[in-house]
Formats: C-alpha cells, structure tokens, sequence
C-alpha cells in the first residue's frame, strides 16, 4: 500500500484516494456505506491482513476532501484484545512506532509518521475507556 496516495482496503477491495470527495466516495464502496452526518461516513472493512472492523471516513470541511479514517468495533467487551489487535495489524503494515509513550486507562500511546500520514493509537477516558486508532493526511498549502 502507498499510503502517500491512499488507504487500500482488502474488503470491499478498493483503494480510497486522499483526493476523494464524499461523492467518489460513494461511487468506490457502494451500498455498504453508511451516511452518518456532513462529512462522515462508515462501513464494516477488512484491511491491513485481515483486519475486520468499522472504518469511518472524515473530510475536511473547507476542501471537502478525505483527511482522516477512524478504524473501530461494534463492542470493546475485551479492550485489551482489541488494542492488540489492531497494533499488531498496523505494526505490520507499517512498521515500529515512530513515537511511543506511556498513555492512560493502562494503555500506551503510539503514533507513527509515515509518508505524509499520521497514525495514532490511543485510549482516553471518555465516559469510560474509549479506543482510538486513526489515520491522518497532511494536508499542504492552502485550500
């Protein structure tokens, strides 16, 4: 995957476009995707070797295109499971940490920065434990 130019995804098999709009979104998922207000929207993926989970698409406001995607489940009964879960899959697709720290809730807090991506993964109490695992474009120059 070249993740300078998109996020590649093994179900539904596509690649998403950093450039994408909402619309071209639309047209590359199909059905499956789920409108769930300006800006955002979800569908059940399987990426990153074998990954299966929600996948929710962010577009910035002002250029209307793709900027982030929030990868998370329907339940976190097992939170520790799920946390290295999805380390494992992104540590194996895109290395080490650039940056790891300790974090809250009993978790650690890893961040990488890869070809003009930012990657988080991280708990913080919000009404409780709340995972967060996200990817982030670096958007450059003006809208």
């Amino acid at each position: 995957m070249d993740i300078r130019f998109g996020f590649t995804l093994e179900e539904p098999a596509i690649t998403v476009p950093w450039d994408s709009s909402e619309s071209d979104l639309q047209r590359l998922v199909g059905p499956s995707l789920r409108y769930v207000t300006t800006g955002y929207w979800t569908t059940r993926v399987e990426a990153l070797g074998g990954l299966r989970c929600h996948l929710g698409f962010h577009f910035d406001k002002d250029r209307g295109l793709l900027e982030e995607l929030e990868f998370f489940r329907d339940s976190y009964a097992e939170p520790q499971a799920s946390f290295n879960e999805f380390q494992l899959h992104f540590e194996r697709t895109f290395g080490t940490p650039t940056e790891s720290e300790d974090g809250t809730e009993g978790f650690p807090s890893h961040r990488w920065i890869v070809s003009g991506v930012e990657i988080r993964h991280f708990v913080f109490d919000r009404f409780g434990p709340e995972e967060h695992m996200t990817v982030r474009r670096f958007f450059k120059g003006p809208p």
